[in-house]
């Protein structure tokens, strides 16, 4: 068990911190693309860490809260972000927790691109070791996953670019 835990906090360490990176790298990114660069701001990794603090902390309390369901109930086999999301809900929601305006101007400096980076970059590894039992499952689910994701990808831009006409963006 404590194998588990030391892997664990060693990953959210980890992914924090290539996450503190992209944060920069985004922003000086967008800030040299954009019409208005001085309405930019770029965060240095450290001005994110105390946000990146807290979702640790409420991604270890939901660890924490998932591990004892699953002892308690090992039927259940609830996922673990069922329990961080609800934590997360729960410290965001204002005038019910003392936490919700940091969490609002804290998270606020963070870009999604910059966090998702490291979390997909994880799920790259996890496919390419489990690569040979993709392959004994032959040219059909290649297709299937392939069509996925093309679907999911038209489907995601024709809502963008419906929302985006609809609310002026563009």
């Amino acid at each position: 068990m404590e194998g588990k835990w030391f892997t664990r906090i060693k990953i959210l360490l980890i992914t924090a911190l290539f996450a503190s990176i992209g944060n920069l790298i985004n922003g000086l990114v967008t800030k040299s693309r954009s019409a208005t660069p001085e309405k930019v701001m770029v965060y240095m990794p450290w001005q994110i860490w105390p946000a990146l603090a807290l979702m640790i902390a409420i991604i270890i309390l939901g660890l924490i809260i998932a591990d004892f369901a699953k002892a308690k109930f090992p039927k259940a086999d609830l996922p673990n972000i069922l329990f961080i999301s609800a934590i997360a809900i729960l410290v965001g929601i204002p005038n019910l927790s003392p936490l919700a305006g940091f969490m609002k101007t804290e998270f606020a400096k963070i870009g999604l691109l910059p966090l998702c980076t490291p979390i997909l970059s994880y799920a790259g590894i996890s496919i390419g070791k489990d690569l040979p039992a993709f392959k004994k499952q032959g040219v059909a689910i290649v297709t299937v996953a392939l069509l996925t994701f093309l679907g999911t990808y038209i489907g995601s831009a024709v809502i963008a670019e419906i929302v985006l006409k609809l609310t002026g963006q563009i």
